[in-house]
C-alpha cells in the first residue's frame, strides 16, 4: 500500500539544538508547537485486515439523464462532515461536472499551498500540449577519446537498474549494457551528460533533507529509478548525485569501477553507441499521479518547457505549464509555482482553479483532458489512496478518485466521486492547520459523503 507524504522540516531551536521533524502516517504528539508522528509502519500492524472486496469489474457507465444537482441538495449531504474542527482552516469547491455549475464553495478563490494536487495542473498542462505516446530517449554515444563512452541523459528518471521498479515500462540499463558490448570496443571511462537541462537543480522551497527522507532527488535529465536507493520501494531514500550513480551502474555493467566515471559532454556528432526509450507520455503521467512521485513530475515539467520552447529549468517548467492552461482557457488569478510537482511551500493555488481544470477534464468541451480522469488514483485502491477509505469513511472506497496532497500542515484533496443517483461531482478541498493524519479522515468523510449524494431533482 501507498503511504502518504509529508515534508520533513528541519527546525532550529536555540542557536545549537536542530530538531529534524519526521514526517511518516500515524499518531501526532504535539513538542514545542510541532507536528511529531509515528512510523507508518508500526502504525499498519495494529490496523485491522481489510475487509473482502466485492467482484472488481471496472467499467464505464455513461452520466444518468436528468440528474441536476442542487447547491442545497449537496449543502445538505455534507453538512455534518464539514462541522469536524479536524478539517482545520478549510477552503474548496464542489460542482456538478455535467454543467460546471458550483454547487458549494468556501474560500475558493484565496490562494493556498496546494501540495502535490499542483501535479494535476502539471498533468493537464502536459495533456493539453503534448502528444500521449511521446518518449524519452536515454542514449550512449562515443566519447571524447578512445576508450570513453557518454552517457546521454534525456529526461527518463524511470530508466532502471535492477529487476524490479515501481514505473511501468520502465527501460533498463542492462539494455544499453548490452547494446555498448556488442559493439566490442574496449572502455575505460563512463562520462556522464547532463547538459539537456539548464539552471539549478533544486527548487525554492525544498528542504536538502527530503533527498535522504524520500521525497526527491536533485533534478537532471540522467537519473535511476527516480533516485531511489531501493527502487521497489516508494519511501526509499533517494541518492544525492543521480547523473553519477547512473554513470556507475552503466560502468559497473561494463567492468569498471566507480572511479571510471566522470562528468562530461557528448562531443558534436558522436556516434550512436546505445538507446532505450521511456514508455509514453500517457503511462508516465499515470504513473507520477498515481505514485505521486516528484522527480518524474520535474521531469515531466521540463518535457512541456522543451515542447513550449522554454529552457529545461525551473523556471521554464512553471512557465509552459501556466501557459498551456492560459491558452487552454484558464483563469490561473492567483497561482504562483516554485515548481511542478507540488513539493516546494512556495507553490500558491487557489482551490477554484484545481477544480476548474478537473471539471473540464470530465465535460466535453476539453477532451485532451479526459485523460486525466484515468490518472488520478482509486480510493481504497490504487496509488496514494490505497490505504485511505478502507477502515473509515467506506463508501467512497472505489467511487472516489482524486490527487492527494501533503506538506507539513497542508492536507489537499481534488478529484470527482459519482453518487448514488449517478451524478458525477467534482472537489476539491483544501486545509492547514491541523495535523495531517487527522486532517485526511476528515476530507475524506467529506467526499464520502458526496457519494452518498441524492443531491439532485429531475428537470
Amino acid at each position: 500500500m501507498r503511504r502518504f507524504r509529508i515534508r520533513r522540516t528541519l527546525t532550529r531551536l536555540a542557536i545549537t539544538v536542530l530538531v529534524l521533524t519526521l514526517v511518516v502516517v500515524g499518531t501526532v504528539a504535539a513538542i514545542v508547537g510541532y507536528g511529531v508522528y509515528k512510523d507508518r509502519r508500526d502504525l499498519a500492524a495494529a490496523v485491522p485486515p481489510r475487509p473482502a472486496e466485492p467482484d472488481y469489474r471496472p467499467a464505464l457507465s455513461a452520466v444518468v439523464p436528468g440528474i441536476a444537482p442542487t447547491a442545497g441538495g449537496v449543502e445538505t449531504q455534507i453538512a455534518g462532515a464539514l462541522r469536524n474542527p479536524d478539517l482545520g482552516d478549510l477552503t474548496g469547491v464542489i460542482a456538478d461536472a455535467t454543467s460546471g455549475t458550483v454547487l458549494w464553495q468556501r474560500g475558493s478563490e484565496r490562494p493556498r499551498t496546494p501540495a502535490s494536487t499542483t501535479k494535476v495542473l502539471t498533468a493537464a498542462a502536459a495533456l493539453l500540449t503534448m502528444p500521449l505516446d511521446s518518449r524519452i530517449a536515454t542514449t550512449v554515444v562515443a566519447g571524447p577519446r578512445p576508450g570513453d563512452v557518454v552517457l546521454v541523459g534525456g529526461g527518463d528518471p524511470t530508466l532502471r537498474a535492477g529487476a524490479t521498479s515501481l514505473f511501468s515500462d520502465a527501460p533498463k540499463i542492462s539494455d544499453l549494457i548490452a547494446q555498448v558490448k556488442r559493439k566490442g570496443a574496449p572502455i575505460e571511462r563512463v562520462l556522464v551528460d547532463t547538459s539537456h537541462y539548464v539552471g539549478s537543480d533544486f527548487a525554492a522551497g525544498w528542504d536538502r533533507a527530503d533527498i535522504a527522507g524520500g521525497d526527491i532527488t536533485p533534478i537532471g535529465p540522467l537519473i535511476l529509478d527516480s533516485g531511489r536507493i531501493k527502487p521497489a520501494e516508494d519511501y526509499s531514500p533517494r541518492v544525492p548525485d543521480p547523473a553519477l550513480a547512473a554513470g556507475r551502474a552503466l560502468a559497473a555493467g561494463l567492468g569498471l569501477p566507480a572511479s571510471a566515471v566522470i562528468a562530461g559532454s557528448a562531443p558534436q556528432g558522436a556516434a550512436p553507441l546505445a538507446s532505450v526509450s521511456s514508455a509514453p507520455l500517457s503511462t508516465r503521467l499515470h504513473d507520477a499521479l498515481v505514485h505521486s512521485d516528484n522527480v518524474l513530475a520535474e521531469t515531466i515539467g521540463r518535457e512541456l518547457a522543451i515542447a513550449s520552447g522554454q529552457p529545461a529549468s525551473f523556471d521554464g517548467a512553471t512557465r509552459a505549464v501556466l501557459g498551456a492552461l492560459r491558452g487552454g482557457g484558464f483563469d490561473l488569478t492567483g497561482v504562483e509555482l516554485s515548481d511542478t510537482s507540488g513539493l516546494s511551500s512556495l507553490n500558491r493555488i487557489p482551490a477554484k482553479v484545481l477544480d476548474a481544470v478537473v471539471t473540464a477534464a470530465a465535460s466535453p468541451a476539453k477532451p485532451q483532458l479526459r485523460p486525466l480522469l484515468d490518472l488520478l488514483p482509486v480510493a481504497g485502491a490504487t496509488g496514494t489512496l490505497a490505504d485511505r477509505y478502507v477502515t473509515a469513511n467506506r463508501p467512497g472506497a472505489g467511487f472516489v478518485r482524486a490527487k492527494t496532497g501533503s506538506l507539513s500542515g497542508v492536507s489537499t484533496l481534488a478529484g470527482y466521486v459519482t453518487g448514488r443517483d449517478g451524478a458525477v461531482l467534482t472537489f476539491t478541498l483544501m486545509s492547514s492547520g491541523t495535523p495531517v493524519d487527522v486532517a485526511r479522515p476528515a476530507m475524506d468523510a467529506v467526499t464520502a459523503a458526496l457519494r452518498g449524494c441524492g443531491c439532485g431533482a429531475a428537470p
